[in-house]
């Protein structure tokens, strides 16, 4: 039995943020009705690569859901939208500002349901009716200002950072709002923006700012605020370094020979910061004369984390991915496990897999709406 078994969770959103929270809901044993135009999630043709006609994109944040077509335009598509969100306890969306309201979706249908609204700057502020993509936001938020090299050009994060971010802080939007209505039997609304989101996901180079009052500057793969801590080119590769305590930063200097860099002033962070250009250059110089294996066999038996730097495959066939079923199969498909899956009483499960578009309509008109 999963956590959120019998919980009604309509999906109105597209893309990515509303699709990953439904999705993770839908893993957790909620019954998830995605509502589609007749055209379809427009992810679904964000390809190639193609899994079955629908593309990888739309694969991956779409497990576990059941698809029916309601075309919004209609007066009996809105009749329909009514009653599902009648018959739901969780509403999922990520219309343009006013467009609920628009279909006619009034306070009285939303009594004693979660509403979570999801958008790119929120329901308030100047910016409300501006629509937002991950990308815009990454701009917007100083993420790009802090990421890649210095003095290159922007960087991205290579994933859509904000919009997941956004789908994993929906889901605990809405398991929180389904826990108070347990106590109170009452809904709420959720207001939540991908901009909100991607300025709390700044955390430390936020706190940087506003200690300091100076903008935080891009510094590839170093760390703004620990030394070493950065990836460093061995004899053949590269590989990283995540030397994060005064101890750890000893056994790197034993475990190397650096012997110049054993001197109390650099025996805690401060000092190292304050010589980092130091710190950085003496050992890259010492990492070049071994393989990037040779250096995180030696580091890791003195308890410093060191790892190589995997590309995806190398990541989902790594012996601990396998050990731990990182990858999840559906039938005949594959997609990436829900990492709740080591809950020990109710562990997030792969039930469906991504639905075709409108391949359950006749089935939720009936045990949703109770249509013959």
């Amino acid at each position: 039995m999963g956590a959120l078994d019998g919980i009604k969770v309509l999906d109105l959103s597209r893309v990515l943020a509303g699709p990953w929270a439904t999705q993770l809901l839908a893993d957790l044993g909620a019954d998830v009705v995605k509502v589609e135009s007749p055209k379809g999630d427009g992810t679904r043709g964000w390809g190639p690569p193609y899994i079955d006609g629908d593309a990888a994109y739309y694969h991956a944040c779409n497990r576990g859901k059941r698809s029916m077509i309601v075309d919004l335009k209609s007066e009996e598509g809105m009749t329909i939208l009514h009653k599902l969100i009648q018959a739901s306890d969780v509403v999922v969306e990520n219309f343009k500002t006013g467009t609920l309201e628009r279909f006619g979706v009034v306070p009285e249908m939303l009594e004693g349901k979660i509403l979570c609204r999801i958008t790119g700057y929120g329901q308030t502020g100047p910016r409300a009716s501006e629509p937002g993509y991950d990308l815009a936001l990454q701009a917007m938020a100083g993420i790009m200002s802090v990421t890649g090299p210095a003095d290159g050009e922007p960087v991205k994060v290579g994933v859509a950072w904000i919009d997941v971010l956004t789908g994993m802080m929906a889901g605990n939007g809405i398991l929180a709002a389904l826990f108070h209505r347990e106590r109170t039997g009452e809904g709420q609304t959720i207001d939540l923006s991908l901009y909100d989101v991607a300025l709390m996901a700044m955390v430390n180079q936020a706190q940087n700012w506003i200690a300091s009052g100076a903008d935080p500057q891009p510094m590839g793969h170093a760390h703004p605020n620990i030394v070493p801590y950065q990836a460093f080119l061995a004899s053949d590769e590269w590989f990283i370094l995540a030397c994060g305590s005064d101890l750890q930063f000893a056994n790197v200097c034993k475990a190397t020979g650096a012997t110049t860099l054993q001197r109390d002033a650099l025996t805690d962070n401060s000092g190292r910061m304050a010589a980092r250009a130091e710190i950085i250059n003496t050992l890259s110089t010492i990492f070049k004369t071994h393989s990037a294996a040779h250096w995180i066999s030696e580091l890791n038996q003195v308890g410093v984390p060191c790892v190589p730097i995997q590309s995806i495959s190398q990541a989902f066939t790594d012996h601990q991915a396998e050990s731990r079923n990182a990858l999840w199969h559906l039938g005949d498909q594959v997609s990436v496990a829900n990492a709740l899956r080591f809950m020990s009483k109710t562990p997030a499960v792969p039930s469906l897999p991504p639905p075709k578009l409108g391949e359950h309509t006749q089935q939720i008109l009936s045990d949703w709406l109770g249509d013959e």
